[in-house]
């Protein structure tokens, strides 16, 4: 449960005012984390705003406090939910799932058919994910717009991504088909009965992917005293 206080809704064209908070969020958060998500300008989050494809989260007093953003590929035939974002101070408080959620229920609203999908870093949001009915899959079930792809360019990983020809990344996939997909409660107990060995692969990729572009660094013993 999400404090009483903290609302969560569809955004709406007075929310338009806390686009540059939402857009410095992001980047602070990707820094923090030495990982990316696709770089979005606050003219980017207001558009999104005038189309009805974002979710708000905010105080009773008017505190800004999470977002998130539909984002269609393919002809509509893939959405992805992006952009999540929660204040600091309101992180561990129930208020990133609750957007997960209104942000899917609105994507399952107005893309019915659509798969849905998700790349993360980390093992929370493949947690709310299972939650909502969401699958591990390879990068190959994605869509392969291209204009998808491009968003990726700035991340810090980018290069990873190109080096293993767009077929792994630091990011974990996961995709929910209205077509043929596991009811919530199942995909939830197989993210529970394998969290240990999900976060061993974060684990895993990280030193994985990450060992050929510290070489170099190695080599010229930059990290000498």
């Amino acid at each position: 449960m999400i404090p009483p206080d903290i609302i969560v809704r569809i955004a709406e064209i007075d929310d338009k005012k806390f686009a540059h908070t939402i857009t410095d969020e992001m980047a602070a958060s990707a820094a923090a984390r030495g990982t990316g998500i696709a770089k979005r300008s606050p003219d980017y989050i207001m558009a999104k705003i005038d189309e009805g494809k974002a979710v708000i989260a905010h105080t009773a007093s008017g505190e800004w406090v999470g977002f998130c953003y539909i984002e269609t590929w393919g002809h509509g035939e893939y959405v992805a939910n992006s952009g999540l974002i929660v204040s600091p101070a309101y992180r561990k408080s129930g208020v990133a799932k609750a957007i997960k959620k209104r942000i899917f229920d609105l994507s399952r609203e107005r893309y019915p058919k659509a798969k849905i999908f998700g790349l993360t870093t980390g093992l929370a949001v493949m947690k709310i994910n299972s939650e909502l009915g969401y699958e591990p899959v390879t990068y190959s079930e994605l869509t392969q717009d291209e204009a998808f792809w491009a968003g990726c360019k700035s991340c810090v990983n980018y290069e990873i991504l190109m080096g293993k020809e767009r077929k792994n990344c630091m990011c974990t996939a996961m995709l929910y088909d209205p077509a043929d997909h596991y009811e919530p409660e199942e995909t939830t107990q197989f993210f529970e009965e394998n969290k240990s060995g999900f976060e061993r692969l974060l684990r895993f990729k990280q030193w994985k992917l990450l060992k050929p572009l510290l070489k170099p660094f190695k080599e010229k013993n930059i990290f000498q005293p």
